[in-house]
């Protein structure tokens, strides 16, 4: 069986990313009752409007959600513990080690995945007890390790040196994704940008129509010999920023007028390279649909040629 859907218990294996201020009731609940599993964020620092959303989670959807807890983000010690008790089943951890949550999250009885960039961590966190792994590389957009390794070729490093379930995420916004990610030994899928640029995400219009017209080119890596180091979308902004070479994190102050104003050279446009095959608006339910018809078409043509010994 699918270990990631026996730790989830959804239908599908997908997960959609736990984007600040973005991943919140409107659209995690549309991933979950689409089938996939939606993910409640707390990086953006807002506490108590983060436990807000997971109540209100209970009231939108019957069925499985998470929570992400990004280390390096958590403020306030006892979101850990209330988080624990708020009767969610699962929840990914981030940015950090998650050898010192994980005592508080398994004694409440969490299925735990760690979010990874490299080899490195995911052999510490295999080590320090974690249930799987989100095995992300650095195609995917936001937050990322500025010696960024692909997914196509994080997976298989991964893979050849644990045997924990793996979601993979950074580059995969449909059928063909998953089924590579799959291939090379995925149980699931997480995607960002594709949920960013749903009819269901809560940012404005702007920001999805700024994904959905950029090409294969439209992202950039900000601040790599800095932190913190993250991709976004090619702006005005991000062009000036690319020219200084780093940013201040003050510029983050702004970016609720990014996502929510519209004003795509207020802060930066976190945003993954999957922008240049993203190329509509799409309801949730549809985006996960076509993925998963995608995917097993291309899987069933793939076995089709393997029995007949062609390629």
């Amino acid at each position: 069986m699918n270990r990631v859907l026996a730790h989830t218990g959804v239908q599908y294996p997908i997960v959609q990313a736990p984007m600040g201020y973005i991943a919140r009731s409107q659209l995690a609940s549309a991933v979950s009752n689409a089938g996939g599993l939606g993910i409640i964020e707390t990086s953006s620092g807002e506490v108590d409007a983060c436990l807000a959303e997971i109540a209100k989670m209970k009231t939108l959807t019957d069925k499985p959600f998470g929570v992400n807890l990004p280390l390096l983000f958590i403020r306030e010690p006892r979101v850990v513990d209330l988080v624990a008790k708020s009767g969610v089943k699962f929840v990914t951890t981030s940015a950090g080690s998650p050898a010192k949550l994980l005592p508080t999250l398994k004694a409440a009885g969490l299925i735990v995945y760690h979010v990874v960039p490299n080899l490195s961590s995911a052999l510490k966190a295999v080590e320090a007890g974690v249930d799987g792994l989100v095995v992300e590389g650095g195609e995917g957009g936001g937050f990322k390790n500025p010696d960024d390794v692909s997914t196509l070729v994080l997976l298989q490093a991964v893979r050849e040196r644990t045997d924990v379930p793996l979601i993979a995420a950074g580059g995969i916004c449909d059928g063909r994704g998953m089924a590579a990610a799959f291939a090379l030994g995925a149980e699931a899928i997480q995607m960002g940008t594709r949920f960013v640029s749903s009819a269901e995400s809560p940012v404005h219009h702007n920001y999805k129509q700024a994904i959905v017209d950029a090409d294969d080119t439209g992202t950039v890596m900000l601040n790599r010999k800095s932190t913190p180091c993250v991709r976004a979308l090619k702006t005005e902004r991000t062009a000036e920023i690319e020219r200084e070479g780093s940013f201040d994190r003050s510029v983050f102050g702004s970016v609720k007028d990014v996502y929510f104003g519209g004003d795509m050279e207020a802060s930066l446009a976190l945003a993954g390279q999957t922008v240049g095959l993203i190329h509509e608006v799409l309801p949730v339910a549809e985006i996960i649909r076509t993925t998963v018809e995608g995917f097993h078409a291309i899987r069933r043509q793939q076995g089709e040629r393997s029995l007949a010994g062609g390629f």
